[in-house]
This record gives C-alpha cells, sequence and structure tokens, in this order.
C-alpha cells in the first residue's frame, strides 16, 4: 500500500470524507490517507496526528515527497491534541485501532475542546464496535453510513456519524451489529457473524459451570440475537 494505491479499507474510508473537508487523519502512520485525497482534489487541507515518533517522521517525508506540505500539516500529539481552533476542521478518519481506543480518543477531545461537534467522524474500529457506537449514541451522534468489507481475510466495520441536535436513540441489538449493516444484512455480515456465534457459544461452554452469571447471560444474549438476525 502507498499514497496511490490505498487498501480496500482506507480507500473505503476516504469515500466517506465530504469534497473539500479540512480533514483531521488522527493515528495517520504514513500520511497515505490524506496525501491519497490531496493528490486527488478531494480534500482542501488536512492534518495528520500521529502520536509515535517513528511513524510521525514517515508521514512528514510522505507529505514532503509530494511536495504537499504547504497543504498538510503533520503534527507529533496525543490523539485530538493534533487539531487546532485555526485548523477549522470539519471532518476526521481514525482507522485501525480498537474501538475503546477510539472512544477514549473521541471523550478526551470532546473534554477538552478539540472537537466541536460540527466534524463528520469517520471511524474504521478493528474491535469493539458495539462500545464505540454506545460513545457515538451518549453524545447524540447520528450513525448516518456504515460499510462492511472484508480484505486479506479479515472483516472491517466502517462507521460515519454526525452530531444532531435531537436525543439520538438505538437498540441494543442496533449497538451490536450496527443500524446499517442490520438493514442490510450482505454477504460479509453474515460471514462475520457466522464466525461470531462459533465463538460465543465455545464461551459460553466454558462459563457452563462457572459462577459469572451476569457474564453467561449477556453471552446467551448476544447468542440468541445473533440466531435471530442470520
Amino acid at each position: 500500500m502507498n499514497h496511490t494505491d490505498l487498501s480496500k479499507r482506507l480507500e473505503t474510508v476516504g469515500r466517506f470524507v465530504p469534497d473539500a473537508a479540512r480533514l483531521a487523519d488522527i493515528g495517520s502512520d504514513h500520511a497515505y490517507l490524506p496525501v491519497a485525497l490531496m493528490l486527488k482534489g478531494k480534500i482542501d487541507y488536512a492534518v495528520a496526528g500521529e502520536v509515535v515518533k517513528g511513524p510521525f517522521e514517515s508521514a512528514k517525508r510522505q507529505v514532503m515527497k509530494n511536495g504537499l506540505a504547504d497543504r498538510i500539516e503533520v503534527r507529533l500529539a496525543n490523539g485530538l491534541d493534533a487539531i487546532e481552533k485555526k485548523d477549522q476542521i470539519n471532518a476526521i478518519t481514525i482507522a485501525g485501532m480498537g474501538g475503546s481506543l477510539i472512544r477514549d480518543i473521541l471523550e478526551a477531545g470532546r473534554q477538552n475542546q478539540r472537537i466541536s461537534g460540527e466534524e463528520r467522524l469517520i471511524l474504521q474500529p478493528n474491535i469493539g464496535e458495539k462500545t464505540l457506537r454506545t460513545w457515538l449514541k451518549e453524545n447524540n451522534y447520528q450513525i448516518i453510513a456504515e460499510e462492511i468489507l472484508e480484505e486479506n481475510k479479515k472483516i472491517y466495520e466502517v462507521i460515519v456519524a454526525e452530531k444532531k441536535e435531537q436525543t439520538i436513540d438505538y437498540s441494543k441489538k442496533e449497538l451490536m451489529f450496527g443500524p446499517h449493516l442490520l438493514a442490510e444484512k450482505n454477504e460479509i455480515f453474515l460471514a462475520k457473524w457466522q464466525r461470531e456465534l462459533k465463538q460465543r457459544e465455545v464461551i459460553l461452554e466454558q462459563l457452563k459451570n462457572a459462577s459469572e452469571k451476569n457474564r453467561r447471560e449477556t453471552i446467551q444474549q448476544e447468542v440468541d440475537w445473533i440466531k435471530e438476525v442470520l
């Protein structure tokens, strides 16, 4: 993968970035995504945020190599601390992390006033999608689109959300499966949850004689939901 040939996963994330956006790509690694979007003329400005020195240096080199240093700023910062008010960011991408970590980054950004609520969030958690959707619901973000894809035998979900004035309400089932993915139920979605069902049935068997009644009931509820959905 490079800036001209993005992975299917990053290409999907990039597709949901609005035209002429001012983008903050958090955990940008080599800055492949903002560089690719800038070269395509899709975005006007970008911040590539990276907390680790090595990837930060790689991102800087990638931006310089493509002559984009005046349009993409690479910053060494923790999470959304990479964003400054003057950037006027209206889209944020966070990809390739666990859902709990993405949630923590968003929560810290909310508390530190690094996000205003005007930004579209394009999120790609590797695991923990339910945790992330729960945070979005609790903070009045509506999930406006979702996509599930498979690449290199791994299944990824992309969640796109925008903040609304009204209270957002999703059922526990929608938080688990994703409201849009649940409505569509495509082949990749079904393959993922068939796999998840097998894993949960193994856990249930292991918990059969355990004293963790609450956990057993939670897993059983999830097994019942998955069977219902499939």
